[in-house]
């Protein structure tokens, strides 16, 4: 008897210590179980608010025209890409491309404009996003191109279109982008990309067999047919490097929290006119409330106000706005239940 009993025990004693630690796994908020040990760390917070302006490329435009065979705004594209391959990481949030164009239009916002941090900040004020990117393209051809490549001109001897002669030659793309501070212009981050394509060919847009050029003048790098181009590989090396670099220094942009009141202007029909604009933070969709001042609380010493009573009179959102002024219409609440003097305030992110 005493033999089974040491012979049960001595079992145990091998189950347990030859059994694999257990990991306690502690509930999250929501009550599911914690990621295992070494998973990445979900940022916490709402996701910055980045707008991408096209990339300057004047310095290559002779180069790109040579190579593609028609002046095409390869900044568009280079810019377009950029904010497909960020929307997939989803780090950031990016801008509407035509809340964008809307509002370039609007300040007469020109192609020299597009590389100027300074000019790029006003604008990035009135869209409402946490910063701005501005980028330059600074290299497109072939490694047999003279070195002042991206600058004016350039020994392109005897090429054909898109051709290099009887040279066989790989594409080299390079690109730079700043991400600026919309409210001091300051340059927060820099990043780079430069892909080469991994191919030889006698010609830069070789190799992609469905591809025919630019439709109608369209540009979109993002094509399969375009990428599988000797060119095409090289633009989608440099910008995935380009966007490597934009992620990681996502922790370098800081949330911007603006707070916003005012006072309603004027009430025709279904629209509520305010008496503060882009320079005050308001953007396009933002909701403000609206309140009414029935009581003011003085101070029996000083005589100063020192707390204001009111009653909320409805939601507006913001349809359309400038510098000094915006207009918005009801979400809550009747159109002639707003008049002129009521409260406006929120805080936008």
């Amino acid at each position: 008897m005493k033999n089974v009993l040491w012979a049960s025990l001595i079992l145990v004693i091998s189950v347990i210590l030859g059994a694999p630690e257990a990991k306690a796994q502690t509930p999250d908020a929501n009550g599911t179980a914690a990621a295992a040990a070494g998973a990445p760390v979900q940022p916490t917070g709402r996701k910055k608010r980045i707008a991408i302006f096209d990339f300057d490329y004047a310095t290559v435009q002779q180069q790109s025209s040579q190579v593609l065979g028609a002046n095409v705004d390869v900044g568009k594209g280079i810019a377009d890409l950029l904010v497909k391959y960020l929307v997939r990481d989803g780090t950031y949030s990016i801008i509407e491309r035509k809340a964008m164009e809307k509002i370039l239009e609007e300040q007469n916002f020109s192609n020299s404009d597009r590389a100027n941090p300074t000019s790029a900040a006003k604008l990035g004020k009135i869209l409402g996003v946490d910063a701005i990117l501005v980028g330059s393209i600074t290299q497109f051809g072939g490694d047999t191109k003279n070195t002042n490549l991206g600058g004016g001109g350039g020994n392109w001897g005897g090429m054909g279109f898109g051709g290099f002669g009887h040279k066989k030659t790989k594409a080299i793309v390079a690109v730079d982008a700043r991400i600026v501070n919309i409210d001091t212009a300051e340059i927060m981050a820099v990043a780079e990309g430069k892909g080469e394509s991994s191919r030889e060919s006698t010609s830069l847009t070789g190799g992609g067999s469905n591809w025919h050029g630019f439709g109608g003048g369209n540009v979109d790098f993002g094509s399969s047919d375009f990428e599988s181009t000797i060119i095409g590989e090289a633009v989608k090396a440099a910008v995935t490097q380009l966007s490597t670099e934009v992620i990681a220094d996502n922790a370098k942009v800081s949330s911007r929290t603006v707070s916003v009141s005012g006072l309603v202007a004027a009430v025709d029909g279904g629209q509520i006119v305010l008496n503060v604009g882009a320079k005050a933070g308001l953007k396009l969709g933002d909701q403000l409330t609206v309140e009414r001042v029935t009581k003011e609380i003085k101070d029996p010493e000083t005589g100063k106000v020192i707390r204001r009573l009111a009653t909320p009179v409805g939601i507006i959102k913001i349809t359309d706005v400038d510098d000094v002024s915006a207009v918005g219409s009801p979400v809550t609440g009747n159109p002639g239940d707003f008049k002129v003097g009521d409260a406006v305030k929120t805080v936008t992110q």
